[in-house]
């Protein structure tokens, strides 16, 4: 499941996911800062990771992508290295 727009390299595709990632991260600290639950925002965030994939992808193509996830979570594929403290 990707976008087709050959004007985009694959650093362009990976620098922009890095930087929404750091979006991302900075909302989920500040929704946290505010006293939501942790798993309140994981939700939210899956639900509207999902919605939009189905507006880019539609539903068929999310679906196809979602029955990946089992095997890539235990797969480690979601799992970050431990950091010593």
């Amino acid at each position: 499941m990707t976008h087709d727009d050959s004007t985009t390299s694959d650093d362009a595709v990976t620098d922009g996911r890095r930087a929404a990632l750091v979006y991302l991260d900075e909302a989920w600290e500040e929704a946290l800062l505010d006293g939501i639950a942790p798993d309140c925002v994981a939700h939210a965030a899956l639900f509207a990771a999902l919605k939009e994939l189905v507006m880019a992808f539609g539903e068929e193509a999310t679906a196809r992508f979602a029955e990946k996830l089992p095997a890539s979570i235990r797969a480690g594929g979601y799992t970050l290295p431990s950091m010593p403290h």
